[in-house]
């Protein structure tokens, strides 16, 4: 099989908000891919974040990176359109947060995004049986989603092969990104399992407690050995 480049999407939830334009520029620099971009409402789980304005404030602050926003929020489609104007790249979201996955995912593509579902630990993967041809990503979480700096769960690993086993069966193009929990010592084994997109928040923006972007060349550089040693 044919696999993607191997892509690093810093997660912002870890990083100084106070100098966030700023972080997210080291870390592009220091050869980050995208920008993982964590929505909460505070309702579907519990903890509140960010929203379009600080997706649109990156943008305008001159971030042409790809943005890839998790809406982790319930219910979703009121507020696609609004991050798809402030310049989201991918948009996913849970399908316990849609009434309608194929009517949602029909949406952000409309609105001229990348569609994904995303899938908590214990969530099956049955949604994805009947949208497989409207799904740019599928992203897994290895974590319980709501905070940064859980622990990675190895359960994540088989439901990674069942997912990487699907995409490959389809043929479609679809990304399969991994969030929670990754760090130097497990992305080669998440790798191995079949990912392709790696989300990863205080293993990044926590290596540069010092504020010195060098500190996120080391780890991103660590991440990428990791990456080149391990195969599918």
């Amino acid at each position: 099989m044919t696999m993607k480049d191997n892509l690093i999407a810093p997660s912002i939830l870890s990083a100084d908000f106070a100098r966030l334009g700023e972080e997210v520029d080291n870390v592009l620099i220091a050869g980050a891919d995208m920008v993982h971009f964590d929505v909460m409402d505070n309702h579907y789980v519990p903890n509140l974040t960010i929203g379009p304005l600080v997706c649109e404030a990156l943008r305008k602050h001159g971030v042409t990176a790809p943005i890839d926003v998790h809406l982790m929020i319930r219910p979703v489609d009121r507020i696609i359109p609004d991050f798809a104007a402030a310049g989201a790249s991918y948009i996913t979201f849970h399908p316990e947060g849609s009434e309608h996955v194929d009517r949602t995912l029909q949406l952000i593509r409309d609105q001229g995004c990348k569609a994904g579902l995303v899938f908590n630990p214990a969530t099956p993967l049955t949604h994805l049986q009947y949208v497989m041809d409207k799904v740019d990503m599928v992203l897994l979480m290895s974590v319980n989603p709501g905070f940064g700096g859980q622990s990675f769960l190895p359960s994540a690993l088989d439901k990674l092969r069942q997912v990487r086993q699907l995409i490959d069966e389809s043929g479609q193009d679809i990304r399969l990104e991994i969030d929670g929990g990754v760090k130097v010592d497990n992305i080669g084994a998440i790798h191995a399992a079949g990912a392709d997109t790696f989300v990863a928040g205080s293993a990044i923006f926590g290596a540069a407690q010092a504020q010195d972007p060098n500190d996120y060349d080391s780890v991103i550089s660590a991440l990428r050995e990791e990456l080149a040693g391990s195969a599918h």
